[in-house]
């Protein structure tokens, strides 16, 4: 008689989100993550928390959004992370983050996945004011020298409807592909 055989384990993927008016549609990528087999778990940053239909993203994930640390001898709410994705990323999330700065869960996680070698993909959302600023481009300089796939969002005009129509949410599968199936194949 032969044994059966399990269920291939789902590779997990982090979606952090940040506070932007994007936030709330970050469904779509939910949904698209999923059908590319996916399982899929929500890291909010605390401001973030506040654009998202909390009990909507929790149901469409299965998992809680985390959003705060938790304390010693908690359960670990998500498995961990094959792949991490920021979208939307924003201005103050992508310099915090490029400097080192761990003052939230998100950001936390961020750094710390750097040293464990997870693909990260990042989409930026911001306007073209504060990608003028230097801080912004030295960012994405060391997020890229860190390994991290930048998407291809262009900034959008200050005070503008914001391109959130130009927001590609399926682009961080894209920009996590090759990473993935390089790493299932090795």
């Amino acid at each position: 008689m032969t044994e059966p055989i399990a269920p291939a384990k789902k590779p997990f993927l982090y979606v952090v989100v940040c506070a932007s008016g994007i936030a709330g549609d970050v469904g779509t990528l939910i949904a698209a993550a999923q059908e590319c087999h996916w399982d899929v778990g929500v890291v909010a940053t605390p401001q973030g928390l506040g654009f998202l239909d909390v009990e909507a993203v929790e149901a469409q994930t299965g998992y809680p959004i985390r959003s705060a640390w938790r304390k010693p001898g908690d359960p670990r709410p998500l498995p961990p992370a094959d792949a991490i994705t920021v979208a939307p990323a924003t201005f103050n999330t992508i310099n915090k983050w490029a400097a080192g700065i761990s003052d939230t869960l998100a950001l936390g996680i961020l750094c710390e996945a750097y040293g464990m070698g997870i693909p990260i993909a990042v989409l930026p959302y911001l306007n073209a004011a504060q990608a003028a600023h230097p801080a912004y481009r030295q960012s994405l300089e060391r997020l890229t020298e860190m390994g991290v796939r930048l998407g291809s969002y262009e900034p959008h005009r200050p005070k503008a409807d914001g391109g959130a129509q130009r927001f590609r949410w399926t682009e961080a599968l894209d920009l996590l592909e090759p990473e993935v199936v390089g790493r299932a194949n090795a």
